[in-house]
């Protein structure tokens, strides 16, 4: 069987014998026209194609039901699982006691000051009684002022510069905390060690300096403040010491030699309060008033030869 002709429905295949057939004995399928199986046609000359069928039944797909919804929810009272809102919190603006005692510092200084100042003009116009009555008496009411006015000061500037000092301890705590923030580390020193190194004698004398040159950083301006106010302090501190011991001495011109230490003593301890001061409004940016620093520069202005002045604020 060497040409055949192929059925169009079932795919069966039927010898040619004589002439041509027209529709399949199996299906009554039409046949197609008549195919030499020993030269086969080249595609594009073929009157048929060859279909691949599965020999498996075709799997009947579901249908997707549409989705029903449900009813919709219901609620008998305001749901609570997600509408509880809680208010923001409002920043506590309330001091500390240490930030309370710290604002409280730049006032007792300047207060440390000028009782100290009238100590020592006192201390000068007792001494300029002494020298007067070398040669006239002295009016015993002015006497008994004087000696008033020097108990007064005397009793008062300790008190008002134990209190300053406590101050502005706090005001160091504050002040190292604040700076150490800035730097994003915490102060390696606790307020009970920043305390004992100011208040008690003689480690005081060398343990303040230490504190602020560890937040005085790179600032010139802000070392050499802190430089003369330990020379200052240090200066004070001795003064302090030698009119302890000199009142010992009981001989005439030994006191009023101790009348002159004394107003010496105390104009020292009113300009060591004011460097104090200025120091302490140095690291917050401010003068010794308290106003923003203003920083001087100097600029080159083409054609005159001369330099320019301008002022510029630095607000702390």
């Amino acid at each position: 069987m060497s040409v055949v002709q192929v059925c169009a429905r079932c795919a069966s295949r039927w010898p040619v014998v004589g002439g041509p057939a027209q529709w399949c004995p199996r299906c009554q399928g039409v046949l197609l026209s008549p195919v030499d199986t020993d030269r086969p046609a080249p595609p594009a000359a073929r009157n048929f194609r060859w279909v691949a069928r599965s020999p498996y039944p075709p799997i009947a797909r579901r249908r997707r039901e549409p989705r029903r919804l449900g009813p919709t929810p219901r609620y008998t009272q305001v749901p609570r699982w997600g509408l509880l809102d809680p208010p923001p919190e409002e920043p506590d603006d309330r001091l500390t006691r240490t930030e309370a005692a710290a604002d409280l510092a730049p006032t007792l200084l300047a207060c440390t000051a000028i009782v100290f100042g009238l100590a020592a003009l006192a201390e000068a116009f007792r001494y300029g009684l002494l020298v007067f009555n070398r040669v006239r008496l002295v009016d015993p009411l002015t006497l008994a002022l004087s000696d008033s006015i020097v108990w007064a000061t005397q009793l008062s500037a300790p008190l008002v510069a134990l209190a300053a000092a406590v101050a502005s301890v706090c005001r160091l705590v504050v002040t190292r905390r604040q700076v150490f923030a800035a730097r994003g580390l915490a102060d390696p020193r606790s307020p009970r060690s920043l305390a004992a190194g100011v208040l008690v004698p003689v480690v005081n004398l060398v343990m303040p300096g230490v504190y602020l040159t560890e937040v005085a950083g790179g600032d010139r301006r802000t070392l050499t403040a802190v430089r003369i106010w330990w020379a200052a302090w240090a200066v004070d501190g001795l003064l302090v010491a030698v009119g302890l011991l000199w009142r010992g001495r009981d001989s005439l011109q030994a006191q009023a030699d101790g009348v002159v230490l004394a107003a010496v003593t105390a104009a020292v301890a009113a300009a060591t309060a004011l460097l104090t001061l200025c120091v302490m409004r140095r690291f917050d940016g401010l003068d010794l008033l308290g106003r923003p620093q203003r920083t001087t520069r100097w600029i080159n202005v083409p054609g005159t030869g001369q330099p320019a002045r301008t002022e510029e604020a630095t607000v702390g």
